[in-house]
């Protein structure tokens, strides 16, 4: 039986819901018997006609006849049913426009690829027995991946993230982390120095930060003694491209400061964040070195975890521990006392506190970590090495 549209006596709002609901019940009815142009045409002037349609029966018998004190609620509902029936009928008419396609449900057309689009965002309608639009899920690059994983490591620890600017000063870089004026590593053979910097006076020239411990400086600026920091960052130096070197590569470094801190603290603290993330089989080894933000310095070394620091593979030499049984992983050492001088007015008088630093290659570690054999590999942005890892 055709709907036909009944004067309300009653305005509440459960009962302009319930006549709401008989009216979509029977539009929806009548849109899905739409077979062809002519019934379509029926469809559209039965409810949307001037004179007499659906839409101007309901304008008049609810709109119109509705108490004063009714009206606004009334409104709001003719021009809800207004928006369904306009959406209805036209789309009725998209999906006569769209060739059929291929019945794959019993009951269901499937409107042609090249039209779906229109049908779909023109009437607003899904059909959700279509698959959905997956977009694919990204993965970690390994290389964050590995610092994510050592930060975390150091985060159990007690240690807070810090992060600073990679666009640096002279001053942060070199001169408070007490590198001479001399010394190589300011040369442009190393650094990447930013142009037209000349005018300035040394220590406010610009440049690409060599190392992630400038944010060692400016963090003991901003907070007082104890600080256990670890910083995790990308930094560049002037080096050619080739298998084990980049330009541009990350670091993750460590800074440690309290009262009474030795070497021993730092050995015990190194040897368990290895452990953690090598396995607890892993041995550390400490050789002395030089840096000249650290006195006294050393490079440690973990026992190779590919060959188990036997130095083979079978009745092959092990590559990346060099047959000797140990791969040196990062340097480390004590917080020489000039640095401390630079934030001394911040509670880092050196004759007080002490402290320990360490700084690794993020780079490096994901190399040995997932056997490649080629740095430029992480920085290629080819998709079909990446998703190894996805």
């Amino acid at each position: 039986m055709a709907y036909t549209v009944s004067k309300l006596t009653d305005y509440s709002a459960a009962a302009l819901e319930r006549a709401s609901a008989e009216l979509f019940s029977a539009l929806g009815a009548e849109a899905s018997a739409v077979k062809n142009e002519a019934d379509w045409k029926l469809f559209r002037d039965r409810w949307m006609a001037r004179k007499n349609g659906v839409l101007t029966q309901i304008n008049d018998l609810w709109l119109k006849a509705a108490p004063k004190d009714a009206k606004r609620e009334a409104g709001q509902q003719v021009n809800l049913i207004k928006e369904q029936v306009e959406q209805k009928v036209e789309g009725a008419k998209a999906w006569l426009r769209a060739p059929v396609l291929e019945v794959t449900h019993p009951g269901i057309e499937v409107p042609a690829a090249e039209l779906e689009r229109y049908a779909f965002e023109k009437v607003g309608a899904v059909d959700i027995t279509l698959p959905g639009v997956r977009r694919p899920i990204g993965a970690e690059h390994p290389v964050i991946k590995t610092t994510n994983e050592m930060v975390r490591v150091f985060q159990k620890l007690g240690y807070s993230v810090a992060e600073g600017p990679v666009v640096e000063t002279d001053y942060y870089n070199f001169e408070s982390l007490n590198f001479p004026v001399n010394h190589p590593a300011r040369d442009t053979q190393d650094t990447l120095f930013i142009a037209g910097q000349q005018g300035k006076a040394q220590r406010d020239r610009l440049l690409l930060r060599t190392h992630t411990s400038p944010v060692q400086i400016r963090t003991m600026e901003k907070m007082r003694p104890p600080l256990r920091i670890v910083i995790p960052g990308v930094v560049h130096r002037n080096d050619p491209p080739d298998a084990s070197h980049s330009p541009m590569f990350h670091q993750i470094e460590g800074l440690a400061v309290d009262t009474n801190i030795t070497f021993g603290d730092l050995k015990g603290t190194l040897d368990h964040a290895m452990k953690e993330f090598f396995g607890s089989s892993v041995k550390t080894s400490f050789r002395p070195s030089f840096f000249p933000f650290t006195e006294p310095s050393a490079e440690m070394f973990v026992s190779c975890f590919i060959c188990g620091g036997s130095g083979r593979r079978g009745n092959d030499p092990c590559r990346p521990c060099k047959q000797t049984g140990w791969i040196e992983i990062l340097g480390c050492g004590m917080v020489d006392p000039n640095v401390f001088e630079f934030v001394k007015n911040n509670g880092y008088d050196p004759r007080k506190v002490s402290g320990f630093a360490f700084g690794m290659g993020a780079d490096r570690i994901a190399l040995l970590k997932y056997g490649v054999d080629d740095i430029q590999l992480f920085f290629s942005g080819d998709v079909r090495f990446l998703q190894q890892w996805a």
